[in-house]
């Protein structure tokens, strides 16, 4: 099913290719890929989560290009990624804003940079350009359970300090006179999320 809807995608890339050309519209005598999103990413690779890059084609006037066919293409083997359907390629046609997306992108357990081969091609015309990416195995963020530890511990800290201030006093066990005992008193503790 997959491999029709990339067979769809490319006629109706290619029908409408001569839709346009039957308008009176010219077909491109140039093609420019510009990376709108994706370069330079870092992709998680222990949650296999990774950036799905967006690129933009233009013609010679750096105008979009509608119903361009653009290929994104990951290296077979190191740090890499693979789409939705466990491949290393993805075909998409560019809507009328020019723009097309690698959807489905998934990072693989191998650390390191790795580069993504995107090309774009309309009426016989080619261009292709690359983006770098990065897998890394980034830390997750501190779970409930691990903060509450980390509150708890705190707490327990501070009602240590104050129970040696109350017992230590002036040194003699006693208070001074005109100053009365602290009193603390064992609760629930509330935490509130930083402002």
């Amino acid at each position: 099913m997959l491999k029709q809807n990339s067979i769809y995608r490319i006629y109706l890339s290619l029908l409408l290719s001569a839709v346009l050309c039957g308008q009176g519209t010219t077909a491109p005598k140039q093609l420019n890929i510009v990376i709108v999103e994706g370069d330079g990413s870092i992709n998680n690779v222990r949650q296999r989560v990774a950036r799905e890059p967006i690129v933009q084609v233009e013609d010679e006037n750096h105008k979009p290009v509608a119903g361009a066919l653009v290929t994104f293409l990951l290296p077979s083997n190191g740090p890499g990624a693979s789409f939705a359907n466990g491949a290393s390629t993805l075909t998409s046609v560019t809507g009328p804003d020019g723009r097309a997306i690698a959807r489905g992108l998934r990072a693989n357990n191998n650390k390191g940079q790795y580069q993504m081969r995107v090309t774009a091609s309309m009426n016989g015309v080619t261009t292709s350009a690359s983006l770098t990416m990065t897998n890394a195995a980034v830390a997750a963020a501190l779970s409930t359970t691990a903060i509450w530890a980390i509150v708890l511990v705190a707490a327990a800290g501070a009602a240590a300090g104050v129970a040696l201030g109350v017992t230590s006093g002036n040194g003699s066990g006693t208070n001074q006179p005109g100053s009365s005992p602290v009193t603390v008193t064992p609760g629930t503790p509330s935490v509130t999320p930083p402002r």
